[in-house]
């Protein structure tokens, strides 16, 4: 085929400036604070559960834009925190979720105020599956169902894992009961217990009447048969509507985004008082050592700023039925405050 001198400078223009962008990204990465090998712990030890999954979408994007290496790593909350404390040169880095605050407002040992003890990074993603679940062969049909048996005295038990993200549904419940029943709160009955696989056991053992779960872990639970000891169907998603409204189309499994609209606000109302419903999507972010170099939050938060805005990452997270929700640090942190003083009120209420 035949290219003409002037089709021939074209492209030894485009070369060239391609070439001038790919040098100026290195350059970006290379002059950049951050650089060399990357730790983010994560508030969890499981290597197959959200924490880690949505960690490790958006360690991949990093590593790939600033040229480094960023490893994730399932060490749990408390050692997380303990390994934070100890780096301040930026070479580890935490991601987490809304429990990092919660855990400090129910009073779980080793949690701190994060917005006094660390720097609040980017949020990067929203998973928006936090549910509650009942027997398939329940007689509550709704979450109505449930706080008018409990407003009329009929003790109900919730499985939830004590002190975060699994247990500020619970606390909004019964803080609705309370609001719409004055006195009859205390019938909603808490079944403390731990991991999800432990909230399933309590159902399948006719040890709890609700519990807590995630439409990713227990979705595949709510296609059984109502016969069946494990058959079980959603309730309640704690996510907003506008969020469950950005989730595929097909949703998860065999359970569509029309089906999961189902069950959140305002076809589900959990009162807060004053014409306000609770609503709780559960966020993932950035913390960091207060005393690390600024200019790494800064350059992490241009770094992001760049990969939300070309867009791949957001595919990436829909695919994995997470919402991609990047906000940078000083917008993040203020936003984040403002959720934890919203459910302070909630988790006081019921003290």
């Amino acid at each position: 085929m035949l290219v003409s001198k002037k089709a021939l400078a074209g492209l030894g223009s485009a070369a060239l400036m391609a070439s001038m962008a790919v040098g100026s990204g290195v350059a970006f990465a290379q002059d950049g604070p951050l650089r060399g090998n990357v730790r983010v712990v994560i508030g969890s030890t499981s290597t197959g559960g959200d924490t880690y999954q949505n960690s490790s979408i958006v360690a991949d994007a990093l590593s790939e834009k600033l040229d480094l290496n960023m490893k994730v790593d399932a060490v749990g909350a408390n050692s997380a925190f303990r390994t934070l404390d100890r780096d301040s040169r930026g070479n580890t880095l935490m991601i987490f979720h809304d429990q990092s605050y919660l855990g400090y407002l129910y009073g779980v040992e080793g949690y701190d105020n994060i917005f006094e003890k660390y720097t609040v990074g980017p949020t990067v993603a929203i998973n928006p599956g936090n549910a509650y679940l009942v027997p398939k062969d329940s007689p509550y049909e709704t979450l109505n169902d449930i706080i008018a048996a409990v407003g009329e005295g009929e003790t109900v038990r919730v499985a939830i894992q004590p002190g975060g993200v699994s247990e500020i549904g619970f606390s909004a419940l019964k803080n609705a009961i309370a609001i719409e029943h004055p006195g009859q709160e205390d019938n909603l009955v808490a079944v403390n217990t731990g991991s999800q696989s432990d909230k399933n056991q309590q159902l399948f053992d006719d040890q709890a009447d609700v519990i807590n779960g995630t439409v990713q872990a227990n979705e595949q639970y709510t296609r059984l048969p109502e016969d069946d000891q494990k058959a079980m169907r959603f309730v309640w998603l704690t996510a907003r509507e506008q969020t469950i409204e950005q989730a595929p189309e097909e949703g998860l499994g065999q359970t569509s985004r029309e089906q999961l609209l189902e069950y959140v606000e305002p076809n589900v109302n959990v009162t807060m008082g004053d014409d306000e419903n609770f609503t709780f999507d559960k966020e993932f972010f950035f913390l960091y050592n207060k005393d690390m170099d600024p200019a790494i939050v800064e350059q992490i938060d241009e770094a992001l700023a760049e990969i939300y805005e070309e867009g791949e990452i957001q595919e990436t997270q829909k695919n994995a039925f997470f919402i991609p929700n990047f906000k940078p640090s000083h917008e993040a942190s203020e936003y984040l405050q403002d959720k934890m003083a919203r459910y302070e009120g909630i988790i006081e209420n019921i003290k």
